[in-house]
């Protein structure tokens, strides 16, 4: 069996093995692969596997021995899926495996928002500390998280745990989610509509998927119902929010400030008007990334395969 990685290097850039892949059959892996290389890469394979390198209609109808896209990620939007479903090609994702890494990366943001640890660091070093007539000082404001509320939009595995954590630091939780689960053993928590929840927050983080419903939610006009104290906190899918909207409300202090791990477009443009918005924190889509994180995705991709293999397929999106 010829099983093909696309762009295996995001996901192993040397730090995991890769050995029990290549117990299941004939493995050939790309660190990267171009979309012109697509199609040439992947043919002959039964098995493809891909984190973000896009699997479109054209490729798959031209990869006559596919039978199976293993997803490295838990979002599937870089496959048509509907298009595997035509060809009898079975779609798989990777659930859960980077919650904990999320959530942590969420509140990194949202507290260097709040107490500008590394600027106050980056002061201290200029001698600004060595120089202050007080014990202490600061060059920014510091704003207590305790009585805030965060609204969380999208309200699965990663919107709960975020939701968990808030509550430790004694924050009130709004929750939006398409489906309302039973959150009565929740204290502190309400549901609520988009809309409402932009208005009553002071701290919204995104944790949906990235659908035809969410592309460009966080636009102008929602920006400009949030308060403008408000902080703004995505390590969900870029183009959920619209970059120059953000920007733009940034500038023009609709909002207080924006915490972001993911860009409309990645790599990003350089001109991005994000990066020279006013206090605007980015980091380069490494949420899901840290070394835990990675050994779990790998370990359930390859529960995946062998599931796969075994004629019992799980973890399937295009049913």
């Amino acid at each position: 069996m010829k099983i093909v990685v696309l762009d295996g290097y995001t996901l192993n850039p040397g730090d995991l093995s890769w050995d029990e892949l290549n117990a299941l059959g004939e493995v050939i892996i790309y660190d990267r692969t171009p979309s012109e290389k697509i199609v040439e890469r992947a043919d002959g394979a039964e098995i493809v596997l891909t984190n973000k390198t896009p699997l479109g209609a054209s490729e798959i109808s031209q990869l006559s021995s596919l039978k199976y896209i293993g997803v490295l990620a838990t979002g599937y939007n870089i496959v048509d899926i509907e298009a595997a479903k035509n060809q009898g090609v079975i779609v798989s994702n990777v659930p859960a495996y980077g919650t904990e890494s999320v959530v942590q990366m969420t509140f990194s943001l949202l507290l260097e928002l709040t107490l500008h640890v590394q600027k106050h660091s980056d002061a201290v070093r200029e001698g600004k500390w060595a120089n202050s007539k007080d014990f202490c000082f600061w060059d920014f404001p510091l704003i207590e998280l305790a009585g805030k509320t965060i609204g969380i939009i999208g309200f699965g595995s990663i919107g709960q745990r975020v939701a968990d954590v808030a509550t430790a630091f004694g924050m009130n939780v709004i929750g939006y989610s398409r489906t309302q689960t039973d959150q009565s053993h929740r204290k502190n928590f309400k549901w609520a509509s988009i809309p409402d929840l932009l208005v009553a927050s002071d701290v919204v983080s995104i944790h949906c998927p990235l659908t035809a419903e969410t592309k460009g939610l966080i636009n102008r006009e929602n920006l400009q119902k949030m308060k403008n104290t408000a902080f703004l906190i995505n390590t969900s899918r870029g183009p959920i929010v619209v970059d120059e909207d953000l920007a733009e409300a940034l500038n023009n202090g609709t909002i207080a400030g924006a915490g972001i791990d993911v860009l409309s477009v990645e790599p990003p443009q350089k001109d991005n008007p994000l990066f020279t918005a006013e206090n605007c924190i980015i980091t380069p889509h490494i949420a899901w990334a840290t070394k835990e994180a990675r050994t779990r995705l790998l370990a359930i991709t390859l529960e995946n395969i062998s599931a796969y293999i075994g004629g019992n397929p799980t973890n399937i999106v295009n049913k």
